[in-house]
């Protein structure tokens, strides 16, 4: 059914003959990089995060890791993630394939500055053996994103 919804919500942007299948698992950054063929930065992981009001999503390049104290500033809580079944009731599509697509109403979605080093990148299409390649406008546009942040730290500032 998650499929079924995120393939309906790009359909609305005439993209959904764009959806990648695989034979083998995607559900990880390092699994949907090698079913690509592409670096690992390039795949867009989809994090779900807990506030007081419901739950977050935030969309970052694959090595891109969750900077606590820049999370804090942004959103005034320490970044927590809820469970596995917490996020198939809250976003509506199981761990290994969330992505922003076709999410339950009052999801709010957020794009980490991470992304903007690529052109195109690799987000889940709501399992863990589905993709689809899009441009960074097209990501934007398409997860109706509430804004652009930056709450993630790259591998070469990490230390």
């Amino acid at each position: 059914m998650s499929m079924e919804r995120a393939r309906a919500h790009l359909e609305q942007f005439g993209v959904a003959d764009r959806i990648q299948e695989f034979e083998v698992s995607s559900a990880t950054v390092e699994l949907a990089a090698q079913a690509l063929g592409v670096e690992g930065a390039r795949i867009a992981k989809t994090l779900s995060f807990k506030l007081d009001e419901g739950c977050i999503l935030i969309v970052a390049a694959g090595d891109a890791r969750i900077d606590n104290p820049k999370f804090k500033a942004q959103f005034h809580k320490k970044a927590t993630m809820p469970s596995p079944e917490e996020v198939l009731e809250e976003i509506g599509h199981p761990v290994g394939g969330v992505c922003p697509f076709g999410v339950n109403d009052g999801i709010d979605v957020y794009l980490d500055e991470s992304l903007k080093r690529f052109e195109t990148v690799f987000p889940a299409v709501g399992t863990g053996n589905s993709a689809i390649e899009l441009t960074i406008d097209e990501l934007y546009r398409f997860s109706g994103a509430k804004c652009w942040i930056d709450v993630c730290k790259l591998p070469a500032m990490t230390e």
